[in-house]
C-alpha cells in the first residue's frame, strides 16, 4: 500500500469518524461519497454488496469500513481503515463522557442532546437512501424501508414482526 493510499484513508475515514453522531451506518453516505463519488475505488454497487456483507457478518455495523479498506489496500488498508474510523471517535467519546459526568443535569446539555436525535435520524434515512440508489430498483427499498418505519413507529406490533416480513421478502427476491 502506497503512502498516498494510506493518507487517503486515514484522512478520510478519520474525518468521517469525528461526525459519526448516531453511529458508523449514520455516516454511509459520507462514506459512499468518499469510496465512489471522490476516489473512484469502487462503484455504487459494490459498496451496496460489500456493506450488505458485513451486515450479516456479526459485530459492529462500522466493521463495514474494513471491507472497503480490504478492497483498496488489502490487510493493511483495512487495519488502517478501520483504527481511521474507529480511534479518534472513540477517543472523542471517551473524553466526552468525562466532560458530561461533570456537567449532568444542565439544561443546555439535555437540549444539545435532544437536539442530535434528529440528526442522527436523518443520516441513518439518508444511509439507507444511498444504499438503495445502489440497486436496480431503488424505489422498492425505500417503499418497503417506509411502510416498516410506519408500521414499527404508529402500531403497537413488536418490531420482529418487520424482521420476519424483511426475511420473506428477501427469500421472494432472491
Amino acid at each position: 500500500m502506497s503512502a498516498a493510499l494510506f493518507w487517503q484513508l486515514v484522512l478520510g475515514f478519520g474525518a468521517i469518524s469525528l461526525v459519526s453522531v448516531g453511529g458508523g451506518i449514520a455516516v454511509l453516505p459520507e462514506m459512499h461519497r468518499l469510496v465512489v463519488e471522490v476516489h473512484g475505488w469502487m462503484d455504487s454497487g459494490d459498496f451496496a454488496r460489500r456493506f450488505a456483507l458485513a451486515q450479516a457478518a456479526p459485530g459492529p455495523n462500522v466493521l463495514v469500513v474494513g471491507l472497503f479498506g480490504w478492497h483498496v489496500g488489502g490487510v493493511p488498508g483495512m487495519l488502517t481503515a478501520v483504527l481511521a474510523m474507529t480511534l479518534p471517535t472513540s477517543l472523542l467519546a471517551f473524553g466526552f463522557s468525562r466532560l458530561r459526568a461533570r456537567l449532568a443535569g444542565r439544561l443546555w446539555l439535555k437540549t444539545i442532546e435532544r437536539g442530535l436525535v434528529p440528526i442522527a435520524v436523518g443520516l441513518i434515512a439518508a444511509s439507507g437512501f444511498i444504499l438503495a440508489r445502489g440497486t436496480a430498483e431503488w424505489w422498492l427499498p425505500v417503499a418497503i424501508t417506509a411502510a416498516s418505519t410506519l408500521f414499527v413507529w404508529r402500531t403497537d406490533h413488536s418490531p420482529l414482526w418487520v424482521l420476519g416480513a424483511g426475511a420473506v421478502l428477501g427469500l421472494a427476491f432472491l
